[in-house]
């Protein structure tokens, strides 16, 4: 893919249960994921927007997944150079490797990895030269915006520094001993923030944005989600929630403020 290196890419989300997953989002997000495999030879279903155009995929976990511990979550692809090079750098760097590079017939090179603190991403090299628009500031249906929580704020940013070559350029300090939730950087635009890791736990988080958050709120309740936080306004004035889907996988929704 065209998209520079250390950008946001694709998002991935491992299910349980592929329909309730498709009936939840599809209604909450406003997205269309297929109902059946999109890949040969595995179950891969992508999720489209509501312009069609796609900003990731949903892989149904199998007995054989889950018995090596694989849970539903949400997880992002981060595009790279090269592949291969990018995993070396990651194992020199602390971070550990779950999946060692492989192809993907038709769509590139990826590796599935974790920063040093145990938090898990791809890497990928597409071999499409169109440029990937799954991570868009203020696309509807895209993500919105990359959050990383994390046990050691420090030493992760310097890792995705390292590896990456993130940016912080800004920070803005947090309520009590929560310490600073710090913007990050890649190829000149901002993608996220990375933050301590609290009551919420660690890991990766993804918003996701709907066209109106009072609406996405009640949807995930109707659909038996729940909503943790929110709907609270954030800086720049759009309005979020931080929820869970019905198999407990953590996301947030993004709404233009009121």
């Amino acid at each position: 893919m065209a998209n520079p290196h250390g950008t946001p890419i694709w998002y991935e989300l491992l299910s349980n249960d592929a329909a309730e997953s498709k009936s939840f989002y599809d209604d909450v997000i406003g997205w269309n994921i297929s109902a059946t495999s999109d890949a040969p030879g595995m179950d891969y279903r992508m999720i489209a927007t509501g312009d069609g155009s796609f900003i990731g995929g949903m892989m149904p976990l199998t007995d054989a997944m889950r018995s090596n511990g694989a849970k539903p979550t949400w997880l992002f692809y981060v595009s790279v150079e090269d592949v291969d090079a990018t995993v070396k750098l990651i194992a020199e760097k602390g971070g550990s490797i779950h999946l060692p590079p492989f192809d993907i017939p038709g769509a590139g090179r990826a590796a599935m990895v974790a920063d040093p603190q145990g938090n898990p991403f791809y890497v990928m090299r597409g071999a499409s030269s169109q440029t990937s628009t799954a991570y868009e500031r203020m696309g509807l249906g895209k993500c919105n915006w990359n959050e990383l929580a994390t046990s050691d704020q420090a030493a992760g940013n310097a890792f995705y520094a390292d590896v990456f070559g993130w940016k912080y350029p800004d920070k803005m300090s947090m309520p009590g001993d929560m310490g600073d939730y710090v913007f990050v950087e890649v190829a000149g635009q901002i993608i996220g923030a990375t933050l301590k890791a609290g009551n919420q736990g660690s890991g990766w988080q993804f918003y996701f944005r709907a066209p109106d958050i009072e609406v996405a709120a009640d949807k995930v309740r109707a659909n038996g989600g729940t909503v943790h936080a929110g709907p609270m306004e954030v800086p720049g004035g759009d309005r979020i929630i931080v929820a869970s889907d019905p198999q407990g996988v953590k996301f947030g929704v993004v709404g233009p403020g009121q």
